[in-house]
């Protein structure tokens, strides 16, 4: 029987999680700065899963 260990979660979990916390204040902005939250998540998100290695 082997024995199973908790890995840690790739670099890019911790990137995906760090893009959408952007978003947690969103309510609180103007609509109008909205679209620039917005865009700084996608780029963060392309970042984080462009570097994935098998994809």
């Amino acid at each position: 029987m082997t024995e199973m260990t908790a890995q840690p979660p790739p670099p890019t979990h911790a990137g995906i999680t760090a893009a959408l916390a952007v978003l947690q204040d969103l309510d609180e902005l103007p609509t109008a700065d909205h679209v620039a939250r917005f865009n700084a998540v996608h780029n963060s998100l392309t970042a984080a899963l462009s570097s994935i290695d098998e994809v």
